[in-house]
């Protein structure tokens, strides 16, 4: 009788650990589709005709979404069971997916990805509350870190791993695999989880406060700032490498899968130096995201002074979102899922814009321009929150 209890416990406690790991895959293919795009740039330009700039567009239509309506759509879904809104969110991705791949127009591709802005802007509302409550007892902060993981891994191996299927099968190829990847992990999630009701019992009603905030508010444009620098290169750095650094397409797709990996390096740095004053590492490793950004048209022809840079510039934007993570939760411990929302949705609001303003960069000026634009940027960034260190005590 002992041994089948104890059978029955390291069954379910395995089942608990799965559950947790198929979250972390979820993770990973979410935010691998939102970012594939940047490495497949060229080839989707190629097949419509159309320019990359025109492309980016995608980008931020997609960005833009998922910042305008995760919280709207975290409200409007808040009483649906756990489980159910889950698959269905997967089956609207997969569905979505799908026209993606068969896409007769860019238009329709444009389409295809709203559908999946809007599964992944519910979908980033819910999953660490379900991955807390499927842990093993005593687990909680490892289901975080392996959602978290999943999350870090789709720059690290999602873009680069897309961009080959791309290079080899079709960018169309990619989002299939996509979206048969993403089949698997809802089969897998309608096996392994049980039924969740929902447990939200939130509300509206500590927004406007937090609005109210300036140190809050303060921090959130620098941070739109921030992304809106990186992401007026970054959107356009598949077609900058090969075009103006006339590199290969297999040493672009190293470099990306470089870039990934330098944001692991970014981490391991940032919990090293999470106990010391963090405000001088925010303010100099913003400065040396905009000094990477106006050096990159110049170490683009050098293979080893390009790779050195991406990794750098990777390193220290990664070191940049920890920091302010950790500076927006300070300011109120109370409101922590609503800052953090929020904070997602700012960060969507400049990876949208950037993409937008780099788009806007190459039509009326030229591609080799992004970067000193994206300096610019960096530069407002780093002024801006230079002035709100010295202005609240608090922040600092």
């Amino acid at each position: 009788m002992t041994q089948t209890m104890s059978a029955t416990n390291d069954n379910s406690r395995r089942s608990q650990y799965l559950r947790v790991f198929a979250l972390g895959f979820s993770g990973f293919i979410f935010n691998t589709t939102e970012f594939v795009p940047v490495g497949l740039l060229s080839d989707i330009a190629n097949d419509f005709s159309i320019s990359t700039a025109s492309v980016g567009w995608m980008l931020t239509i997609y960005a833009w979404i998922v910042a305008s309506m995760s919280l709207p759509m975290m409200m409007i879904t808040s009483r649906i069971e756990r489980k159910k809104l889950l698959l269905g969110l997967f089956a609207l991705f997969i569905a979505s997916h799908c026209l993606s791949v068969f896409a007769w127009n860019f238009e329709i591709l444009v389409a295809s990805r709203i559908g999946i802005a809007f599964a992944h802007a519910v979908f980033w509302s819910i999953t660490a509350s379900i991955a807390i409550r499927v842990a093993p007892p005593g687990k909680k902060t490892f289901a975080l870190s392996i959602l978290a993981t999943g999350t870090s891994l789709a720059m690290v191996l999602g873009v680069p791993l897309g961009r080959i299927i791309g290079q080899w099968l079709g960018w169309r190829v990619t989002f299939g695999v996509i979206g048969i990847t993403a089949l698997i992990i809802m089969f897998t999630l309608y096996r392994l989880l049980p039924v969740m009701p929902s447990l939200f019992t939130g509300s509206m009603k500590k927004l406007p406060e937090l609005l109210k905030n300036p140190a809050l508010m303060g921090l959130y444009l620098f941070i739109f700032m921030i992304f809106t620098a990186h992401y007026t290169a970054y959107s356009y750095i598949e077609p900058f490498l090969k075009v103006i650094g006339s590199l290969s397409e297999n040493f672009t797709t190293f470099l990306l899968l470089l870039f990934g990996a330098a944001g692991i390096l970014g981490s391991v740095i940032f919990g090293n130096l999470g106990d010391r004053p963090n405000t001088p590492i925010l303010v100099g490793c913003t400065a040396t995201v905009m000094v990477c950004t106006a050096l990159i048209y110049f170490a683009v022809p050098h293979l080893w002074s390009i790779s050195i840079l991406l990794v750098v510039w990777s390193a220290a934007l990664m070191i940049v979102s920890l920091v302010m993570q950790v500076k927006v939760l300070n300011i109120d411990a109370n409101a922590s899922d609503m800052i953090m929302s929020m904070f997602s949705g700012i960060i969507n609001l400049g990876i949208g814009a950037g993409a937008l303003i780099g788009g806007k960069v190459i039509l009326l000026m030229s591609l080799e321009g992004i970067g000193y634009v994206s300096a610019l940027f960096a530069l407002l960034s780093l002024v801006w929150i230079v002035f709100m260190m010295k202005r609240y005590s608090a922040i600092r």
